[in-house]
């Protein structure tokens, strides 16, 4: 999004800051990429304008407002959870303690946990809102992409009965998996009960919430394929992107303190498509920070 990498002392600390995670486990019968998601988001971001037309948060552009910068890559290993993790929750931890807002892009799913543990040591009792079509709360051992929010339940992280998954959708490897996830305390809220009255439904999850700290986690297979196609685990029968994008503005209000946008995969991508939506769920998400900076300033770079 043509972000700094740095920021003169004087113009102020960076209220946001974009890092990328290159990891995925390394682990999918065929679909082994998203990796290089950071990357391939930032060479599509190249098409963004910065300047917000409808001025929806009160300022033309929502990232020069929050002094975004982009921090770069975390250094991770592919494929090693012992030795990437430590330092993404380090990478994470370090913009929080600065007050900033994490916005990072991955990255598979299983980039989210060490990054919850990062925000539960500076908002502790946060809730969380996932936003995919799949839960990744099942019962099942390991660290991997399906159990992001199982490990994180029994760390004790989060407010899991404060927390939401909303958007599961199509097939799994297993069944139980929508009942297993409120088992464990999440409320799960199915593709299909969520579009017949999304409106309805984001107003609830906005109250449930109230000011409350919220980490967001979007997974673009929450997108369509015919539209998100360079994802790992496409579903068909999902969002189209303004219906998308429509949600993110609906989010608007929340008190967030960390984004996290997933499971772009470039090799199965088709001329960046997946890349170019995902930069402008960020660009998004930057327009929520900014709001939450506004309504909710306490402890946060003037």
């Amino acid at each position: 999004m043509g972000l700094p990498a740095s920021r003169p002392a004087q113009d102020g600390a960076p209220r946001a800051c974009v890092v990328g995670i290159p990891f995925d486990c390394g682990t999918h019968p065929f679909r082994v990429g998203s990796r290089q998601g950071p990357d391939a988001i930032r060479e599509q971001s190249r098409l963004l304008r910065p300047f917000d037309l409808y001025r929806r948060v009160g300022v033309d552009n929502p990232s020069e407002f929050l002094r975004a910068v982009d921090l770069g890559n975390v250094i991770c290993q592919p494929g090693d959870v012992d030795a990437s993790y430590p330092r993404i929750e380090a990478a994470i931890a370090q913009v929080l303690d600065a007050g900033a807002i994490s916005i990072s892009m991955g990255g598979d799913g299983a980039v989210t946990l060490p990054q919850l543990r990062a925000v539960s040591h500076r908002h502790p009792g946060f809730v969380v809102l996932h936003i995919d079509s799949h839960t990744d709360t099942y019962p099942i051992p390991g660290y991997n992409t399906a159990t992001t929010f199982t490990r994180a339940a029994e760390e004790g992280l989060l407010d899991v009965g404060a927390s939401y998954h909303v958007g599961a959708r199509g097939q799994s490897f297993m069944g139980g998996v929508i009942e297993y996830g409120r088992e464990v305390g999440y409320t799960v809220m199915p593709f299909d009960e969520f579009m017949a009255d999304r409106h309805a439904a984001i107003e609830t999850i906005k109250r449930s919430i109230g000011d409350r700290p919220v980490y967001l986690c979007f997974d673009m297979d929450i997108f369509d394929p015919s539209c998100a196609p360079g994802v790992c685990t496409p579903e068909w029968g999902g969002l189209s992107p303004r219906e998308g994008l429509e949600l993110l503005r609906s989010l608007s209000g929340l008190n967030f303190v960390a984004f996290d946008v997933n499971t772009v995969s470039p090799p199965q991508d088709v001329q960046g498509a997946t890349a170019f939506l995902a930069a402008t769920v960020l660009q998004e998400c930057c327009t929520l920070a900014a709001a939450a900076v506004q309504a909710y300033p306490q402890d946060r770079p003037a």
